[in-house]
């Protein structure tokens, strides 16, 4: 089984900065992708960044430029550096890993529980 662990969520005011990190264990032969997602009240869950092994990474286009999400390969934790953070930055964030649990089978995803951001004066 795999376990994902999310931290740094908060309440902050339009314009400042949050650092979230999530760190997966359990049984990890490797980790493929790794991302984060979020979800605001009353819309769908949207992918806000990821980053493969070895690959460039992917950001939303409501997040470029302020985002930067980054990993610890060793110590299977992804981060997300999150800057100049708006309103509409507000909602869950999830953190997914795409495992492989060892050699030979197959990778599957795997979602954290979820840290509450939320951007308001």
């Amino acid at each position: 089984q795999v376990r994902l662990v999310e931290s740094g969520g908060g309440l902050v005011q339009p314009g400042e900065s949050l650092r979230l990190s999530c760190a997966a264990s359990g049984t990890i032969f490797s980790i493929n992708g790794m991302g984060w997602y979020r979800q605001a009240p009353g819309r769908e869950r949207e992918l806000v960044a990821n980053m493969p092994s070895g690959g460039r990474a992917f950001y939303a286009d409501s997040v470029k430029g302020r985002f930067t999400i980054s990993r610890d390969n060793a110590a299977n934790t992804v981060y997300l550096q999150m800057n100049m953070l708006k309103p509409d930055d507000t909602a869950v964030y999830y953190c997914i890993a795409d495992v492989t649990p060892g050699w030979g089978l197959t990778a599957h995803d795997y979602w954290g529980q979820g840290t509450q951001v939320t951007v308001s004066s």
